[in-house]
């Protein structure tokens, strides 16, 4: 059974940073992209980051780029997300996401694998 672990939410205030943590089980993705998604309350779920299989290709939002950044260790068979300069608008669950294959040719269609999220509150 693959799972995906994230670790590393909290409640920060503006302005802070935060790393998130996601460890996979169960599969090998180190041939495989991997990502991150956010999904606020109320709103549907939205691509945030993911990094093809070897780190070479970076997928990050537009709106997110200069804050977050995204890497990975695949000897550790995880993915990681830095978060700086927060804000409250970055308040949702963050979940990790991984694909089913080692580019990121669709951001959301070709994720074959989820975690189940863990919580980012920004107060202001």
């Amino acid at each position: 059974q693959v799972r995906l672990v994230e670790s590393g939410g909290g409640l920060v205030q503006a302005g802070d940073s935060l790393r998130l943590s996601c460890v996979a089980y169960g599969r090998d993705f180190s041939n495989y992209a991997m990502g991150w998604f956010r999904q606020a309350q109320g709103k549907e779920r939205e691509f945030v980051a993911a990094l093809s299989w070897n780190s070479e290709y970076t997928y990050i939002e537009d709106a997110l780029k200069g804050r977050f950044a995204i890497s990975r260790d695949n000897a550790k068979n995880a993915v990681y997300l830095q978060m700086n300069s927060l804000i409250p608008e970055d308040t949702a669950v963050y979940y990790c996401a991984g694909y089913f294959t080692d580019l990121v040719f669709d951001k959301y269609d070709a994720v074959g694998h989820w975690g189940r999220g863990t919580q980012v509150t920004v107060s202001s």
